[in-house]
């Protein structure tokens, strides 16, 4: 049987295939995981939209469902600072989706709620000594990233950019994520602001990070088949995280309108925004996409300007409709495959392994 031309994260974290399911919050709970882990590859857990209870809950029940290495995901952000009048502004700009939709558009709205990597969060990890710890928009404070280190568990977080997966590398991560342009839902920009004109394709970061760093490249963007993870391998990744891809298995609890837009063709139209949540990230382009932006410079700071569309989302949605929610998707969206997610994993390896030995196509 053909191997893998680098073995390096299979060692890392001690599993058998070099794919990560990439977390994915909101859709993503312990039953993906568990697929994934079952597998052979190397299930998430996304935490920034869940307390701490419901962390130790799925994990929990992962851990009772299968004996295999988990990632748990943080988001690394700074708190905003509470902006009265950007927000009111936001609120007068959404007034006309709120009377079309029979709602007052003073009605009370919840606050954005994304929680980034914290002292309970991290006695969490302390707690449950997850295998590998991930970390999104950077790394967390050196205090709190000691402690993390300290349980034993690998370290890895997303860089964008050659810079940070530099300054990733610095600071001791075991491994990077190097996420393309193409890559659904949030950009893992930390070291750039807010500009992303300058962020790079998949395939032409992964090299570049690849000779920056000594440690373990993960490509990330854009891959969604055997010809993505072949692809990655031969610029030198280690491994590979698919996140849209999982998005079409059973185990993924997509709603309904954003799995119906993941199987049309209006997949194939995808775009960044920050209309959702205040920050970058790439998605199924909708109503809401098409008329206030893709990108304002009127939404929120992350992650507040979700909290005024919440309403309008809660309206629509029972209705079938995608147009106030977010449908993350990568580029490569439309070669996805329905389908659990074991299967995927373990197709999506031999696949590419047949592609890399010269059997496949």
């Amino acid at each position: 049987m053909p191997s893998w031309p680098d073995e390096r994260i299979l060692e890392l974290f001690g599993i058998a295939l070099p794919i990560l399911q990439a977390p994915m919050a909101g859709p993503n709970l312990h039953e993906l995981a568990v697929a994934v882990a079952q597998a052979g590859g190397l299930g998430s857990l996304p935490c920034a939209l869940l307390n701490v209870e419901t962390v130790r809950e799925q994990v929990a029940l992962f851990r009772q469902q299968v004996s295999a290495p988990l990632n748990l995901n943080f988001f690394c952000h700074q708190s905003p600072v509470p902006d009265p009048a950007r927000e009111a502004a936001w609120r007068a700009r959404l007034a006309p989706y709120y009377v079309e939709l029979g709602l007052d558009p003073a009605m009370p709205a919840p606050a954005g709620t994304r929680a980034p990597f914290d002292d309970a969060f991290c006695r969490v990890v302390e707690d449950l000594r997850p295998e590998v710890v991930s970390f999104h928009f950077g790394l967390p404070a050196p205090a709190l990233l000691a402690h993390v280190r300290a349980t034993g568990a690998k370290i890895i977080s997303s860089a964008t950019t050659v810079a940070e997966a530099r300054w990733l590398a610095e600071r001791g991560c075991d491994a990077i994520i190097a996420q393309g342009f193409e890559a659904g839902g949030h950009r893992g920009v930390f070291l750039q602001g807010e500009d992303i004109s300058t962020q790079v394709g998949t395939f032409a970061l992964v090299p570049q990070v690849v000779d920056a760093v000594e440690v373990p490249v993960i490509a990330a963007g854009g891959i969604a088949d055997a010809r993505g993870i072949a692809a990655a391998f031969a610029l030198g990744a280690a491994a590979v995280q698919i996140g849209t891809a999982y998005l079409f298995c059973p185990e993924s609890r997509v709603p309904a309108p954003h799995r119906a837009a993941l199987g049309s063709l209006q997949a194939e139209d995808t775009a960044l925004t920050n209309l959702f949540t205040g920050r970058p990230a790439r998605g199924i382009v909708n109503r809401l996409m098409r008329e206030q932006g893709p990108l304002s410079a009127q939404a929120p700071a992350f992650p507040l300007a979700g909290g005024a569309l919440a309403p309008l989302r809660a309206a629509s949605e029972p209705r079938g409709s995608g147009d106030f929610m977010s449908l993350w998707a990568g580029q490569a969206a439309r070669l996805g495959r329905p389908m659990p997610a074991g299967e995927l994993t373990r197709r999506l390896a031999a696949e590419a392994l047949a592609r890399m030995s010269g059997s496949g196509r």
